[in-house]
């Protein structure tokens, strides 16, 4: 009994096996709600930024605050470094 080669296309060549494009759609399902979850969780945290220099009565006191938040933000971003490193 002598086997066939195993016949080799090119990228493009017919005949293309079909795809069950069905297949993966929960997954793709499941990607756009965590995507839309992180992105309104983004939103929400820069809305609250912005509320909070809104509220400045002053052009000096805008830039004190956004300081402050660019500070607590890089003090909470070290805090995250130095627990990661300390679990490994």
């Amino acid at each position: 009994m002598t086997e066939n080669p195993p016949q080799h296309r090119r990228p493009g060549e017919w005949p293309v096996p079909p795809v069950d494009l069905d297949a993966n759609q929960t997954d793709h399902d499941q990607l756009y709600v965590q995507q839309a979850q992180e992105r309104a969780l983004h939103e929400m945290v820069l809305g609250s930024i912005r509320h909070d220099l809104l509220k400045q009565p002053s052009d000096s006191t805008i830039r004190a605050a956004a300081r402050r938040w660019k500070n607590a933000i890089t003090q909470l971003a070290d805090e995250l470094i130095n627990t990661r490193r300390n679990e490994r």
